[in-house]
């Protein structure tokens, strides 16, 4: 009794996962898919845009600020850089 009782619980947990693949998969079938995808990409290169004009403003009416944080980040990454070197060689 419990020898079938362990063969039908893989069986039905099967069957469940088999299910829930039809559904996922019918998920992504379709105009309504398509059109998600669009408006996702569309909704992406919108903010993109918006975020590359602000930050091309910015450089604009601040370039010294830009140029300061620039280099700062570069030099946090070189001094990144050297620590994990040092710690590669020890």
């Amino acid at each position: 009794m419990s020898r079938s009782r362990d063969l039908e619980s893989p069986m039905d947990e099967l069957g469940g996962w088999v299910a829930r693949g039809r559904s996922a998969a019918a998920r992504f079938d379709g105009d309504a898919y398509r059109r998600r995808v669009a408006r996702a990409a569309e909704a992406l290169a919108d903010e993109t845009s918006y975020r590359y004009r602000r930050a091309k403003r910015h450089v604009r009416r601040h370039p010294v600020a830009t140029v300061a944080i620039v280099a700062g980040a570069v030099g946090a990454l070189l001094l990144l850089r050297q620590a994990l070197r040092r710690n590669d060689g020890d």
